[in-house]
């Protein structure tokens, strides 16, 4: 009998990435790290490269039932830009790639590059090239971003040590509320002829959710102050996916206490009116793109003094595990339960 094959889902996004790439070893000394970080680091003369790449489809990460293209192609350039600030890094350049359907028109596409240009005037980037194909499923971008990081610079995910602080910036879960609220409205306007949503009160949660910032402010205080972060990761997938990222590559544990995670006034309301857990949907949420990063206990003082930082919890030694503290003192195991593009319960 033939042995069982394995789906996709049972490994997850970041097993599968693992089992393939496991047997590609590094042949250039030019490439100084690969695959496992937000993004990849290469050395060329006085300077480190920074590389990464992101794939976005349609149905699986934006719907166009709601999603403007303008405001689209600025997130989908944006969500490139902050895994390269999240290595301490600058984005430089980007290439754009698509795969569209035949139901788009060439004034469709104005409007997705429109938001990609907006992005590229805000962040200082360059367009630099790209491919367009045709596509059966949909609208299908790919982005590859490259930036650059003054050597030694960069920030990995595997520096955290037993004692560091552990930070985030802004606030967490105003982008999976924004989604929430989205996909009710479209429900209930399903069938509906000019149905027009009200949205007043909720505009933080949907700007969060259709164009986010990436943190390159935060990136640029943390440096005027002296502080380089042992670690950092962008929050994309989820608090808890994050930590535990941190976790793995650094070969530590962590504490984060839940009355410590930042979140704004109109995330808690959103959560009370569709019945959510509120700490859910801040640690496992998602499209974020604040910045998850660890410290020194001995930068706690400067830390402290930052505007928009938020310090949530501590490093601890591997065998302590990943723990999110009650209010009540009771400690629950951190599991990866934010996006997974294989869970077919996405």
């Amino acid at each position: 009998m033939a042995e069982k094959e394995t789906e996709i889902n049972d490994l997850g996004e970041f097993g599968l990435i693992d089992r393939l790439t496991k047997d590609f070893p590094i042949k250039n000394e030019e490439t100084k790290l690969g695959i496992g970080d937000d993004a990849a680091v290469l050395t060329f003369g006085e300077k480190d490269v920074v590389v990464t790449t992101d794939l976005l489809l349609e149905g699986i990460h934006f719907d166009l039932r709601y999603v403007p293209l303008e405001h689209l192609g600025y997130k989908s350039a944006i969500v490139n830009f902050s895994d390269i600030y999240a290595m301490n890094a600058t984005p430089r350049q980007i290439t754009v790639s698509l795969g569209v359907s035949s139901r788009f028109t060439v004034e469709h596409l104005d409007r997705l590059y429109s938001g990609i240009r907006r992005a590229c005037e805000i962040y200082g980037v360059d367009l630099v090239g790209g491919d367009t194909s045709a596509s059966v499923t949909g609208l299908v971008i790919s982005i590859t971003c490259i930036g650059d990081v003054e050597k030694g610079q960069e920030v990995r995910r595997s520096g955290a040590k037993p004692t560091d602080i552990i930070c985030v910036s802004g606030d967490l879960g105003a982008a999976f509320m924004g989604l929430q609220l989205l996909e009710r409205e479209n429900s209930v306007a399903a069938g509906q002829k000019d149905f027009q949503p009200d949205f007043s009160g909720k505009e933080y949660i949907l700007e969060r959710q259709l164009k986010p910032e990436a943190r390159r402010d935060v990136v640029a205080m943390l440096r005027e102050k002296g502080i380089k972060p042992t670690s950092m990761i962008d929050v994309s997938d989820g608090l808890s996916s994050e930590l535990l990222h941190i976790c793995k590559e650094s070969n530590v544990g962590c504490r984060v206490y839940e009355d410590k995670i930042p979140i704004d006034y109109q995330t808690a309301l959103m959560a009370e009116e569709f019945n959510m857990n509120l700490v859910t949907a801040a640690m496992n949420g998602g499209e974020d793109y604040e910045l998850l990063f660890t410290v020194p206990l001995s930068e706690h003082e400067k830390v402290e003094k930052l505007e928009g930082i938020k310090m949530i919890g501590y490093v601890t030694a591997p065998d302590l595990g990943a723990a999110l503290v009650a209010r009540d003192g009771s400690e629950i195991p951190i599991r990866a339960q934010g996006w997974n593009a294989f869970n077919s319960g996405n």
